[in-house]
């Protein structure tokens, strides 16, 4: 059997931890604090699970200098279950209802006629957020989903791999109409990721397996969100950072009769931002053991960049970059045995998909047992699209990086 320290682990996730994050949970799982009771065992609203919450939500706050403000420039963070899958629902409930709020506040006739002008913006740049207008327009209609971009129609072959200039964009019109612009930071399946944030009405990013390997501009987003088990922590919590301006009382929510008079749906209550800020996320139970994880991996981040002059996250980015860059290096220098999938312009740092001899079957299979016989796991691309990809994660660490690196060196000369 293998020891731990043999094995570079590059699944897309759930992803790799930290080594000495596992080794804490091993014994807080059997005794927290000295309290005699195993952290999954503590009450969610014991004294000691508030603490862990808020040594989470403040490490957050830190990495990525997320306002903390009652009023309307604060932003709330909420931990909350479903995944990032989940959130693709609930970004929907809320801003529609946000929107139709604050419209029925100066309108109270003629509500359906201004609802039917209603649209969600979504930038269709991968799997994930072909999946997210998808699910928008089963809540709500096709007719109320625009797609900015699709970025299949860019490309020769019909597929995810770009992300098209700008000045092709087809936002909706009136920006009065939009309640919610929607993005994909990194798309996981497909390796592609935004240089830089887009722009547009009620900005709503999701940053599931980018999160926390670099600086974000929270200010100009009405949403976050992330599911924690790719750069943050273990599968079973979704992180999102929500601005003031969409919860009460700085935002006026439809009430659930006018959605439904307007044929809208409601949201579940466990995905209701609201319900959720207004029980610092303990409106169910929460699984602390989760949040635990989370808050460990960011005070480790925190413990790497101790320069408060500079945004806490660009040690991390700055890691992140280079090992990106080592193995990008090795991929361009065989381009007889490897074909990175995505345009150069907008490959992601994080999830590195490529192709062998244009897609060998017989090739990529034998370069995967090669490196199963190295110790190099994980590389299997998505069952979607096939292919190898390097998932390039927070936890691994830069010798994980250079023992693949070195892989791909030796096995396209032995080509």
């Amino acid at each position: 059997m293998p020891d731990r320290s043999e094995i570079a682990y590059f699944g897309a996730g759930p992803a790799p931890l930290p080594t000495p994050v596992l080794e804490e949970a091993s014994q807080v799982l059997l005794n927290y604090n000295n309290t005699g009771i195993g952290l999954t065992e503590l009450s969610h609203r014991s004294p000691e699970a508030n603490a862990i919450l808020s040594h989470t939500q403040t490490g957050l706050r830190r990495l990525l200098d997320i306002p903390d403000s009652d009023g309307p420039d604060g932003y709330q963070i909420l931990f909350l279950q479903g995944g990032g899958s989940g959130q693709f629902s609930a970004v929907v409930y809320h801003l529609i209802s946000v929107w139709i709020g604050e419209l029925a506040k100066t309108k109270q006739q003629g509500l359906d006629a201004e609802v039917a002008k209603m649209r969600l913006d979504y930038l269709v740049t991968g799997s994930w957020s072909l999946k997210a207008s998808q699910e928008a327009a089963r809540l709500i209609g096709p007719e109320h989903v625009n797609i900015v971009t699709d970025a299949r129609k860019a490309r020769d072959d019909g597929k995810f791999g770009s992300i098209p200039s700008r000045d092709t964009w087809k936002p909706t019109p009136h920006k009065d109409d939009v309640a919610l612009t929607y993005y994909c930071d990194n798309e996981t399946v497909d390796g592609v990721e935004f240089p830089t944030a887009p722009s547009g009405p009620n900005l709503v990013a999701d940053m599931s397996s980018n999160f926390l390997s670099r600086p974000v501009d929270v200010r100009a987003h009405a949403a976050i969100f992330g599911g924690a088990q790719k750069n943050v922590g273990t599968t079973g919590i979704t992180i999102a950072i929500i601005s003031n301006r969409l919860l009460p009382p700085h935002a006026t929510l439809a009430e659930p009769q006018l959605l439904r008079k307007l044929h809208l749906p409601n949201g579940p209550i466990v995905l209701d931002y609201p319900t959720i800020s207004k029980n610092n996320s303990l409106y169910n139970t929460l699984p602390i053991f989760d949040v635990w994880i989370a808050g460990q991996v960011m005070q480790r981040l925190l413990d790497q960049s101790p320069d408060t002059n500079t945004p806490r996250i660009t040690a991390q980015q700055a890691t992140s970059n280079h090992k990106s860059t080592l193995l990008y290096g090795v991929l361009d220098t065989y381009p007889e045995t490897y074909t990175v999938v995505p345009d150069a312009s907008v490959r992601s740092r994080m999830n590195l998909c490529f192709r062998i001899r244009g897609g060998d079957s017989a090739a990529e299979q034998a370069f995967l047992k090669g490196a199963t016989q190295r110790g190099l796991l994980g590389l299997k691309g998505h069952r979607s699209v096939g292919g190898i990809r390097a998932s390039n994660y927070n936890a691994v660490p830069v010798e994980a990086v250079e023992k693949l690196a070195k892989y791909l060196t030796d096995f396209a000369r032995e080509q």
